[in-house]
């Protein structure tokens, strides 16, 4: 059957939700640039770019667990809005110390706190997704909600970069503040179907073991949570380094770094748009099968490229790649957690990719103070590459047990 990847978009509900989370999406997308920008220029340390980059993921990692079983005991909706409106301060916060010109530990500490508002809230959002869509268009929902990410960081940096030469970073975090507020309206207006939390007489920490217990005896939740892991160490923390990239290595300024972000975004727009059309044709578990290969291959092409606009074709290729990897392992996890663990199971996947990510990232950023940030992004390319062949090889069924569970209204998956 035709697989359209725009299908879920005729859903009053997700249209809403996703149009809304597109306006916040940009503004995030501005404020990370600009802050990394900031402190860039303001350091001239590739580590202090990276902690600040670090600062907003740690929390993910720390707290996803506690969000995902909040989202498996409260209404999501209600949750969701209480968590955007405190990203929402802690904007404000960010702006308030930008105008002060305060040292970079404070901007750090500013981003942590924002990322734990953000830690506690997103398995809510993930979680809400197969109550917004029906499940035969979920992994277009999933590829559309990376879609819609991604256009934001299409948007979000030439912003960034119009305010960044206009003005400075202060608007460019009071703007982001502003525009959770669509994200908060569209919460108002969609309706979902009741969810009944987890039992009251359980406590934190139980919901969360119990949740594990779960994740880890289902084969494909526990194969994606580590998959996402061993990506997150070698091959997400190019993420967090586009700055060093573009101001350290090339010497291109703001206007670089804007256009390796403008990039990658442009990029995983085009692979997201495609996952959808792709899986129908190859089968969605040997799609993220290949996205897993071909993610690293890119990564060292982006690592080799000595001029912007070569770097800024090959990170068009890795945003495409790595969109395929996030997209595919978190719809393994969305299709086959129990609904009533999914929230929890989900705050694992995110632990693992957001605890992870940062360490990934401050040891890549430190090395790089040594060898330089292109041998660190080529090693790492390699490392991953190596670590995915080897899977390949010697543990296949990793990769066999990403395929559906059950037979459903998609297309067949491949072997």
């Amino acid at each position: 059957m035709a697989f359209s990847s725009l299908r879920p978009l005729r859903s009053r509900n997700f249209a809403l939700v996703w149009s809304a989370a597109l306006v916040s999406n940009a503004g995030s997308w501005m404020q990370t640039v600009a802050l990394g920008a900031f402190i860039t220029v303001k350091t001239h340390d590739p580590l202090w770019t990276g902690l600040v980059a670090a600062a907003g993921f740690l929390p993910m990692g720390l707290l996803s667990p506690v969000g995902g079983a909040l989202a498996d005991r409260f209404d999501r909706r209600r949750w969701l809005i209480v968590t955007t409106v405190a990203e929402a301060a802690f904007a404000g916060v960010l702006a308030v110390l930008a105008a002060g010109n305060a040292p970079p530990w404070a901007m750090v500490l500013a981003t942590f706190f924002g990322g734990v508002a953000a830690a506690v809230g997103f398995p809510s959002y993930q979680a809400m997704l197969p109550d917004l869509v029906r499940r035969e268009d979920l992994l277009a929902a999933v590829s559309l909600s990376s879609a819609q990410f991604n256009v934001g960081r299409v948007i979000g940096p030439v912003l960034a970069g119009v305010v960044l030469v206009l003005s400075s970073a202060t608007w460019a975090f009071a703007v982001n503040a502003l525009s959770f507020g669509a994200v908060v309206v569209a919460l108002v207006l969609v309706r979902l179907p009741r969810h009944e939390g987890a039992p009251t007489e359980q406590g934190m920490v139980e919901r969360i073991v119990a949740g594990a217990r779960v994740a880890w005896a289902e084969p494909g939740c526990r194969n994606a949570v580590i998959l996402i892991g061993i990506v997150a160490l070698f091959g997400s923390p190019f993420i967090g380094l586009v700055p060093a990239m573009a101001i350290e290595r090339l010497h291109r300024g703001y206007g670089g770094n804007v256009v390796l972000v403008t990039g990658q975004g442009i990029g995983a727009v085009i692979g997201a748009l495609a996952l959808a059309p792709l899986a129908a044709v190859l089968g969605r578990q040997r799609l993220v099968a290949s996205a897993l290969i071909a993610f690293p291959i890119a990564l060292i092409g982006y690592g080799l490229a000595p001029r912007l606009w070569s770097a800024t074709l090959a990170i068009v290729v890795v945003g495409g790649c790595y969109i395929g990897v996030l997209s595919g392992l978190s719809t393994v996890v969305q299709l086959r957690a129990p609904e009533h663990a999914r929230g929890r199971i989900l705050g694992l996947y995110m632990m693992a990719l957001g605890t992870i990510y940062p360490i990934g990232l401050v040891v890549q950023g430190a090395i790089a103070r040594a060898v330089g940030i292109a041998a660190v992004t080529v090693t790492s390319g390699v490392l991953l590459l190596g670590a995915m062949a080897a899977i390949a090889v010697f543990r296949r069924r990793m990769f066999d047990a990403l395929s559906d569970p059950v037979r459903a209204s998609l297309e067949p998956v491949g072997p």
